[in-house]
């Protein structure tokens, strides 16, 4: 018994340092979408934000069992990240080269706050995916079962989830102010948004009904230490810039 607890104490570790991770990309897309919004109209909009996350997360985590099992959902999700990512990058680099410099029309407050729910929805579904994929490895414990998943399994899943929250809802505000500080973050930033949208490319193709590529590959380390050094990159590759052009 005291092996299966030391097991699942170093899952639930493991899973915090995932989710804290995952959260701060869902922060960072809030901020993103919301910072030409009026400062009143950006708490607002973060507020929603932040309910959108609680609400979604913890809707994934009661029902990851129906989702696993429908890849058309991760299809969405990785294709909604993509769009508002390319996006995005592409409606910034027409304002660069805009010799007219003529302001883009921005979405309006409502809208925007559509937009973050979606964006909510898609980084909820990846958290849950992570979660489930660690969660599954423990041995169960206890006979009750929630959401077709074993009771011991499920509280680890939740306490990494609540952390997750708990990130999103102290990080999100704090990007918003970075942003406003280094502007050139925005692009490192979607290009963040762009990568987890791949990441559930990748786990729609290895999807068991479609198994276009290895089901066991989004799980391999070889994938996982690919997309963590991809996504190191993006962010530190975008601050060290973003503060080279800010001295310029």
């Amino acid at each position: 018994m005291e092996a299966i607890l030391l097991e699942y104490a170093w899952v639930l570790v493991v899973l915090i340092a995932l989710e804290g991770l995952l959260a701060a990309d869902n922060a960072v897309v809030m901020a993103v979408m919301v910072k030409h919004l009026p400062k009143v109209e950006q708490k607002k909009a973060l507020f929603y934000g932040l309910l959108g996350a609680f609400v979604f997360r913890f809707a994934a985590l009661f029902m990851i069992t129906f989702l696993v099992n429908i890849w058309q959902i991760q299809a969405l999700g990785a294709a909604y990240l993509l769009f508002i990512s390319i996006k995005s990058l592409l409606d910034k680099g027409k304002d660069d080269h805009d010799d007219l410099k003529k302001p883009r029309k921005k979405s309006g407050f409502w809208m925007t706050v559509l937009k973050v729910e979606l964006a909510d929805i898609a980084f909820a579904l990846d958290s849950m995916l992570a979660a489930v994929a660690l969660a599954v490895t423990l041995p169960e414990l206890g006979d009750f079962h929630i959401g077709g998943i074993n009771g011991g399994q499920f509280v680890v899943m939740l306490l990494g989830g609540i952390i997750g929250l708990i990130i999103i809802r102290f990080a999100a505000r704090q990007f918003v102010v970075l942003l406003e500080k280094y502007p050139s973050l925005e692009t490192a930033a979607f290009l963040i948004v762009g990568w987890v949208g791949v990441k559930l490319v990748v786990l729609t193709l290895a999807h068991p009904n479609l198994m276009i590529i290895d089901e066991s590959f989004p799980h391999s380390t070889l994938w996982k230490s690919i997309f963590w050094i991809v996504l190191a990159g993006i962010a530190v590759g975008g601050y060290v810039t973003a503060i080279v052009k800010n001295k310029k």
